[in-house]
């Protein structure tokens, strides 16, 4: 059984003491591809993905400035992002968008920067990966007005909106990612929304060191416990778990081209109408 976890933060220092074991616990879990996120280290380490990267050829980077930093992001920033985003191990721009939990940073000041790194991704090339909290209605109005004339597409990363919110982003192209809290008691309606999807959209992620799925709440997440997140997903649309894992990974492998990659960054399948 081969899995992807689309999404995990392998540089944070909940790593430290152990990365390696942690990546080798990966690879025993069947895991043979992770996209680490460079977005959410703050803004002086905006490369933080990339040495994961350039030493594992089953690794992929990410790019971008997270929400939570919107109010330091600089021209001298958006700047970097766009040599950085050259790196032939970069395959996307992300994770980048909206969170309305907090006030802070302001919502225009998250929507300027949102709407700047769109303009940038989309000159690179690059899809984008989604982080959208409590913001659905102004995160979706940006991408159909900005993102989806580009046909590039993207992300929505730990999925935790509605069955009309997931079909108003597959129908700009983009897959549906589910974390480790599709396997909370409490997330039955998310269940609902992941059993009604195309299969061809779908995703599944970790998002580590966050969300551990419900065998191992309370502990840090790390790429193996992806596993389970399959599981639930397999459960919730009555296949096997080796089936939504050969879905998923061929999804993930069919979004990037990574059989086309060999020779330089994998150019992103136009995805901007719904198969």
């Amino acid at each position: 059984m081969e899995l992807i976890d689309s999404h995990a933060h392998l540089d944070f220092p909940q790593f430290d003491e152990d990365r390696d074991a942690m990546l080798e616990r990966a690879r025993q879990a069947g895991i043979v591809g992770i996209a680490t996120i460079g977005s959410a280290s703050g803004l002086d380490q905006l490369d933080a993905a990339l040495p994961f990267a350039e030493a594992h050829d089953w690794i992929w980077a990410t790019i971008g400035i997270h929400p939570h930093e919107a109010a330091e992001a600089t021209e001298e920033h958006f700047l970097r992002l766009a040599g950085l985003a050259r790196h032939p191990e970069v395959i996307a721009w992300g994770e980048i968008g909206l969170d309305y939990h907090y006030e802070d940073p302001p919502r225009p000041v998250q929507q300027r920067v949102f709407a700047r790194q769109l303009e940038l991704a989309a000159e690179a090339r690059l899809p984008v990966i989604l982080h959208c909290r409590e913001a659905w209605t102004d995160a979706l109005e940006i991408l159909e007005n900005e993102w989806a004339p580009t046909g590039l597409a993207g992300i929505l990363h730990c999925f935790t909106g509605s069955l009309e919110e997931a079909r108003r982003g597959i129908a700009m192209g983009f897959l549906v990612s589910f974390a480790g809290n599709l396997t909370y008691p409490k997330s039955e309606p998310l269940r609902q929304v992941a059993r009604q999807l195309p299969a061809d959209r779908l995703l599944i992620e970790t998002d580590s060191p966050f969300l551990p799925p419900q065998g191992h709440r309370g502990k840090r997440n790390e790429p193996a416990f992806v596993v389970e997140v399959a599981k639930t997903l397999a459960n919730v649309r009555d296949l096997s778990t080796e089936e939504i894992a050969r879905i998923t990974t061929a999804n993930f492998r069919r979004f990037f081209r990574l059989e086309e990659a060999a020779a330089g960054r994998p150019a992103t399948e136009d995805l901007s109408s719904p198969s």
